[in-house]
């Protein structure tokens, strides 16, 4: 399953390495009230994949596509005389359950394997532990079916518990921002999973929207795909959960399979921090580690080791082994690398700090991107910050930031002279800004993280490169008429 927004370049990259015979789409799907003609993307891709011998065809919008004999055929069609129950390929454990490739936010997409028989008993356990998932509870999880978390807690472990899910297409504030509290109210759901781009776009609309809605069939509130800021994690709990649901803050990656770190209220619940993952789950062993491996103190930041197998662990990459073990294994000897900074606190809580390779250096020193931008968004008036930085002849970088306002507030030198003093303050004076732009929206792929290397390309003037999985075009726009305005002022 691949996300159905890529280009068709984007989708031929990741059908021709695995020779794919077979693709299936839809005619197309709806998104924001516009038809999005995933069959013409289709027909693009396989005109450049000679293994794709046949595109099966699921009518969804009804508009009309174009059909080539003895390639395409519609599903139903295709169903109509088949039999019913088809019995299920008995394979060995060990056997390929799917390829997913990543993002590609980070550089060239790797295809990480999964098997069957270990993954499916990992999500199996995880899914119960992290979700407590009963016999009348209705989950949702409001992930893209095409990245891990969709194929992991969509559709893997819903289907082996034989839970009751409820799944949505569209935009999540389209046709009104209430969309999904409107669902949650109508379908009674138990369980939101969900990420911290969301939250934290939600926010920025204020809270009325919320009010309108009983939302008190929730119990059980999750975040994934990014560490989680203390003030979202507030609004989360008190604004949606009603002080009375506990946020799982999941931690877990494609090449995991299912969730690593988490509180689990499956199992026994333990007191929560704001921001904080809590523990590991049963069986998995992991540390904080500096540069020679050897374990931090409590309180200083290090990277994140796994250091025993766990059954839903990646098998390999595909048709690509030494870079599964270059990647993930030769960094730390004998221990798995998440490629995460994480501290541990004096209660060995885990406080994940983002990817290892979102770091700035500035005059010398080493600043992640995940802390910049939580002290931004702890101002009052900021609901949302992406932060990269741009070259500097004496520092080596400096700092830009992209802050999205809460409703209410309007940009101002004032806020800005305000918001660089406010990071000086929390962060410290290396921490200052140099460039602060307002905008309404930070670029983001659909999966919901922020593509910053899109804003660094903007800043420094670099090309912008592949935005196929890019959420909303627009958002690049603005940022690039926000970095342009300022140098025209300044030029003045």
């Amino acid at each position: 399953v691949v996300f159905s927004g890529f280009s068709a370049q984007s989708l031929a990259a990741r059908i021709n390495p695995t020779e794919a015979n077979v693709v299936i789409t839809a005619d197309g799907s709806v998104r924001r009230g516009k038809i999005i003609k995933l069959k013409d993307i289709v027909d693009e891709a396989v005109e450049n994949t000679p293994s794709v011998k046949h595109v099966l065809v699921v009518k969804r919008t009804g508009h009309e596509v174009t059909m080539k004999e003895g390639r395409d055929l519609w599903y139903h069609d295709a169903v109509k005389h088949t039999e019913k129950p088809v019995p299920p390929l008995h394979v060995e454990s060990t056997h390929p359950l799917f390829i997913l490739y990543t993002s590609g936010t980070t550089g060239k997409p790797k295809g990480i394997v999964h098997s069957t028989g270990g993954y499916l008993v990992y999500i199996n356990s995880v899914y119960k532990s992290v979700f407590n998932i009963q016999e009348d509870s209705v989950y949702w999880c409001n992930a893209d079916i095409g990245w891990v978390t969709g194929h992991s807690f969509i559709v893997y472990a819903p289907l082996l518990h034989g839970a009751s899910i409820v799944m949505y297409e569209g935009a999540p504030d389209y046709p009104t921002p209430d969309r999904w509290w409107k669902i949650i109210e109508e379908y009674k759901i138990t369980t939101l999973y969900t990420s911290p781009t969301a939250i934290r776009m939600f926010m920025s609309l204020g809270d009325e929207w919320v009010k309108k809605h009983d939302l008190s069939s929730l119990s059980i509130l999750g975040s994934v795909g990014e560490p989680i800021n203390p003030e979202a994690w507030m609004w989360y709990f008190k604004t949606i959960g009603g002080e009375r649901c506990p946020i799982v803050d999941t931690w877990w990656q494609t090449e995991t399979g299912g969730i690593m770190i988490s509180p689990a209220p499956g199992i026994g619940l333990v007191p929560l921090k704001p921001g904080s993952a809590t523990y590991p789950l049963p069986g998995i062993d992991v540390d904080v580690v500096d540069e020679n491996g050897k374990p931090v103190p409590a309180g200083v930041r290090g990277y994140l080791i796994i250091k025993k197998p766990w059954p839903g662990m990646a098998l390999t990459v595909y048709k690509d082994p030494e870079r599964f073990k270059k990647t993930y294994w030769t960094r730390f000897p004998g221990a798995y690398y998440a490629g995460d900074y994480c501290m541990k606190d004096k209660d060995g809580y885990l406080w994940l700090l983002g990817r290892a390779d979102e770091v700035l250096k500035v005059a010398g020193h080493r600043l992640g991107t995940v802390e910049l931008e939580s002290s931004m968004v702890s101002h009052p008036a900021v609901a949302e910050a992406a932060v990269t930085s741009k070259p500097h002849e004496i520092k080596g970088e400096t700092i830009v930031v992209f802050a999205v306002l809460k409703q209410g507030n309007n940009p101002s030198k004032e806020l800005e002279k305000e918001l660089r003093n406010h990071m000086r303050k929390t962060v410290g004076p290396l921490a200052t800004p140099e460039n602060i732009y307002f905008v309404a929206k930070l670029p983001k792929t659909r999966s919901g993280k922020i593509m910053r290397r899109v804003l660094k390309a903007l800043v420094s003037g670099q090309s912008i490169g592949d935005i196929s999985t890019l959420e909303d075009k627009a958002s690049v726009e603005e940022a690039k008429r926000a970095f342009e305005e300022f140098q025209r002022i300044t030029k003045k």
